[in-house]
């Protein structure tokens, strides 16, 4: 297909104008909000919002790329990747600031959108040919974007140290648990002496951000002495660079929605009457705990 560019030209002079506006309205944006950053008290919830602002900046790139391209196959890419953009920037609305793993995701994620970004950049002005005059325009507006990244990047870095220090929040939540002794016929029971298993339930909450798949769920029950009920000493799984003995485990399918979960315990040695624990863990991190008491 050719493309009558000096026809054109008045009109892609006139979008990049808008771009250059636009995208000056940004930069200012962006230049007074870093401005106040040093007076902020929550320094995590300053790096979400400038990822956030890095987002909106690529998505406008995008947009404002619809406009210009005439070519149908490059303008369905790009609207895939602008869908990608926003999708991306969804997740990050709905991601806690403290949420430092999916903080990082969603960073490299921007970094990599760049460089399709920068592609896409060269192939539309391969395509277009545009005039000296308009190449100018389009190389200003593309040295404006890099100075916001440079800009954005400078204050990442200085808040990297900060971010650093803080713990990661467990991406799993175990909730509404409950343990309970029964006997061989399923009934609760509150004496020792009369049961034969303990049951543990609970609810994985609902998480949109956790990478769906299969998680190993361990629990730990802890007699009234403090020792750890287990079959065997090598029962044990990482956590907190150290290995810990567990008493249950179960694999479970998790999607992202509330997922119920059941363990149990078969009473087969002599257990002393008191206050038990029982802890649960997964990924790595302590996500809840319930503590119950047995009579003899």
């Amino acid at each position: 297909m050719k493309i009558d560019f000096k026809e054109r030209t008045p009109q892609l002079i006139a979008i990049i104008a808008v771009l250059a506006v636009i995208l000056a309205i940004v930069i200012g944006f962006l230049v007074n909000r870093n401005s106040k950053i040093s007076n902020m008290q929550e320094e995590f919830a300053i790096s979400k919002e400038q990822l956030e602002d890095e987002y909106e900046a690529i998505s406008l790139q995008y947009e404002g790329f619809k406009f210009s391209v005439q070519n149908d196959s490059l303008l369905y890419k790009l609207e895939n990747e602008q869908a990608k953009v926003l999708r991306l920037q969804e997740e990050l609305r709905q991601t806690k600031s403290t949420n430092h793993a999916e903080i990082k995701r969603l960073k490299n994620e921007l970094e990599s959108l760049r460089k399709i970004l920068r592609s896409y950049i060269h192939q539309i002005d391969s395509l277009n040919r545009l005039n000296q005059e308009l190449r100018e325009e389009n190389k200003q507006i593309t040295q404006q974007y890099q100075q916001t990244s440079r800009t954005l990047n400078q204050v990442s870095q200085e808040r990297k140290q900060l971010s650093e220090k803080v713990s990661l929040a467990a991406q799993l939540v175990a909730t509404n648990i409950s343990v309970k002794a029964v006997n061989a016929r399923g009934r609760e029971q509150k004496r020792l002496k009369k049961s034969t298993q303990f049951v543990l339930s609970f609810t994985i909450s609902r998480n949109i951000t956790a990478e769906p798949g299969e998680r190993t769920i361990y629990a730990r029950i802890l007699a009234p002495d403090g020792s750890v009920l287990t079959k065997s000493a090598g029962n044990t799984f990482p956590y907190e660079n150290r290995d810990i003995q567990f008493s249950i485990q179960r694999v479970i399918e998790y999607g992202g929605e509330e997922t119920p979960v059941t363990m149990y315990w078969d009473i087969e040695e002599f257990l002393m009457p008191g206050t038990y624990k029982a802890d649960i863990f997964a990924d790595g991190y302590h996500i809840g705990s319930r503590s119950f008491t047995m009579e003899e």
